[in-house]
């Protein structure tokens, strides 16, 4: 970067022919600098506001006595007003030893540049604090996570309210840990959390952060308590070592309050050129009740999610295992709790042999779809093993209880039933019948990787709308080997992509993984497919139709049949 700069401009002088006595008594700092950067003069106001005496000063490179502005917004301006040769204005904060907020307006002369100045401090951090305060709202109500958000509150406080701020939350163990940190210094932010981790591990009982968190009220840490032997009160170890490096005027510890508890603690740090304000401290309080409230706002979201899923996962039982198959099933709840509760699968056998797979979607989520879902998944199981029907009947039959118990449940469903007889055993046949209410069809997945669906297929009316509509069975003959897949939408929607093309991915994938065991292939379909953080639940059930003329293979399992059912029928 150039230090000088030359020029044979000669319009305007920036106030060079002012009154002396006018520039030393008016209350705005004023710089003058020439064209190599060195400072010729520096009224009293500037004395004042950058701490320098004009002895100290005048015959100095700026860049010397101010380096934090070599690569920062004021140098820029500054850079620009003598290039474009126009004023420039602009305002910032500088570092130690100032720590305050300038305005700048740079003025080109013939003989080089003046600055004109003002500590506006004051009036910066009244619209920081405000600002602060909707940025803090904007991090903490964007995310379902948290933690992970309060985990950058400390990076927002700098220097709004304080010099450096750190973030500690009480974990379910009751542990103390540190979650972030951050220094208006940014070279000294690693010190920051370097301090903030040795803290973690080891301080003593009279540790500030301690005291907030066990008696929820603030804790104000003096410069006395800073220097010297007595930090020992405040940190110990590598912890007051760090602390001593930040080398702070004053601290204080805000409790981060639930409803009913302390979540944890914020620590303000004042180095020594700044005094903490009131304002900063309401500021900062108001700040810790935000956290707080969204900490408990998580806490309680995440255990109506964990209910919901638990739930759900309590009525998802293991699915039997046929002679010469082998069933897998998956379920992944969505990440919000309030999109968990509303898929589910089943599998069993049926009084004469056949073995049926069911796969749904209760309109509605949470507990309340979960509750509804375990009242339809009980109902059809009592239903289709009380007769061997097939699944058009097995849905007209749910369907029809759905509208005498009156309970007012929506869901779409598809089952799929596995039939053979001895001669269709013989040819290496079975064959699959299979009806919908309103769901995507099976998927059926051929050895060499050919996609294939019901080429005519329509889904039926779905549940809970009109139980006097025909429902109707489809058959399908399908050859050993085979693989049958159902799946809620889940596993094919994303946000603003077409279903269409989630049914394309679909296809795709289930090609290239045809060869693949049938738990990978479960697997790898939802690693594919499903986002890190589904916004629906997903669940699917798979059924691979083994050799028949080959001993059982050890991935079907044991052969479990019930009871009145034995394995020559």
């Amino acid at each position: 970067m150039a230090r000088g700069w030359r020029t044979n401009d000669d319009s305007g002088d920036g106030g060079a022919n002012a009154d002396p006595q006018t520039l030393e008594t008016m209350p705005i700092g004023l710089i003058e600098l020439d064209t190599d950067w060195t400072v010729r003069y520096l009224n009293a106001a500037a004395e004042t506001m950058v701490g320098y005496s004009r002895t100290d000063l005048i015959g100095r490179s700026y860049w010397d006595a101010f380096p934090a502005n070599v690569d920062n917004d004021f140098g820029d301006a500054l850079r620009e007003a003598v290039t474009t040769r126009q004023p420039r204005t602009v305002d910032g904060f500088y570092p130690e030893p100032l720590n305050q907020w300038f305005e700048v307006q740079a003025v080109p002369t013939p003989h080089g540049l003046w600055l004109y100045f003002i500590e506006v401090t004051a009036r910066r951090q009244a619209v920081e604090r405000l600002a602060l305060l909707a940025r803090v709202s904007d991090e903490l109500v964007g995310t379902l996570n948290a933690p992970a958000a309060v985990a950058r509150i400390p990076r927002l406080l700098v220097p709004a309210v304080a010099s450096w701020a750190t973030a500690a939350l009480l974990g379910e163990d009751g542990i103390l840990r540190h979650v972030g940190g951050w220094h208006v210094d940014r070279s000294k932010t690693p010190v920051v959390r370097r301090y903030a981790a040795a803290a973690q591990e080891s301080s003593p009982t009279t540790a500030p952060v301690l005291r907030a968190v066990t008696t929820g009220a603030p804790v104000t840490v003096s410069a006395g308590q800073l220097a010297g032997t007595a930090t020992r009160t405040v940190a110990t170890g590598a912890a007051r070592t760090a602390l001593q490096a930040l080398t702070p005027g004053a601290m204080t510890v805000l409790p981060i309050r639930g409803r009913d508890r302390v979540l944890g603690a914020l620590t303000l740090g004042y180095d020594r050129h700044r005094t903490p304000e009131a304002a900063d401290i309401t500021t900062a309080t108001d700040v810790a009740e935000r956290v707080g409230l969204a900490l408990d706002n998580a806490r309680l979201y995440e255990q109506q999610r964990r209910l919901a899923e638990e739930l759900q996962r309590s009525m998802l039982t293991a699915p039997p295992e046929p002679d010469h198959a082998q069933i897998v099933v998956r379920y992944l709840p969505a990440a919000e709790a309030a999109r968990v509760g509303g898929d589910w699968y089943d599998a069993f056998m049926q009084p004469g042999g056949a073995t049926t797979l069911v796969i749904g979607d209760v309109v509605g989520h949470d507990t309340a779809a979960a509750a509804s879902m375990g009242q339809l998944r009980s109902m059809l199981r009592g239903i289709a093993v009380t007769g061997d029907v097939g699944p058009a009947q097995l849905l007209s039959q749910l369907d029809a209880a759905i509208t005498q118990l009156r309970l007012n449940t929506y869901a779409t469903a598809a089952l799929a039933r596995f039939e053979q007889t001895k001669a269709e055993k013989e040819r290496g046949i079975t064959r699959m019948r299979w009806a919908s209410a309103g769901h995507p069809p099976p998927l059926i997945i051929h050895p060499d990787g050919a996609i294939a669906e019901p080429a005519s297929w329509h889904g039926d009316l779905m549940l809970g709308v009109d139980h006097t509509t025909q429902r109707d069975d489809s058959v399908i003959s399908l050859r050993r080997n085979a693989t049958v897949l159902l799946y809620t939408d889940g596993l094919i929607e994303r946000r603003a992509a077409d279903l269409d093309d989630g049914l394309e991915r679909l296809r795709t994938a289930a090609a290239e993984l045809a060869d693949q065991p049938l738990d990978d292939l479960c697997d790898q379909l939802i690693d594919r497919l499903v986002e890190s953080t589904p916004e629906d639940d997903v669940a699917l059930v798979a059924i691979r139709l083994h050799r028949q003329d080959r001993p059982r293979p050890d991935e079907a399992g044991p052969q479990i049949l019930p009871a009145t059912v034995s394995a020559d029928d």
